[in-house]
């Protein structure tokens, strides 16, 4: 089991560079896809918060021409 103390970033590039270049590619793609799956639950949370605030009537609908007008206003 690995130890709980922190990796410097050059340490981490070190280790990552020792492994096989297969095993380089597959944690390459791991971590592509843990990325876009934060990403995704960050998307979603968001949709979820405007939901919300759309439901309390906190959101305003209107044209590209009226946020402008607003703007200037």
């Amino acid at each position: 089991m690995m130890s709980t103390s922190a990796v410097t970033f050059q340490e981490a590039l070190e280790i990552v560079e020792s492994l096989p270049d297969y095993q380089q590619d597959d944690l390459i793609e791991i971590i592509r896809k843990r990325r876009l799956d934060r990403r995704r639950e960050a998307l979603l949370e968001n949709v979820k918060e405007g939901q919300a605030e759309y439901e309390r009537g906190e959101c305003r609908t209107g044209t590209v021409e009226d946020l402008m007008r607003e703007i200037d206003e």
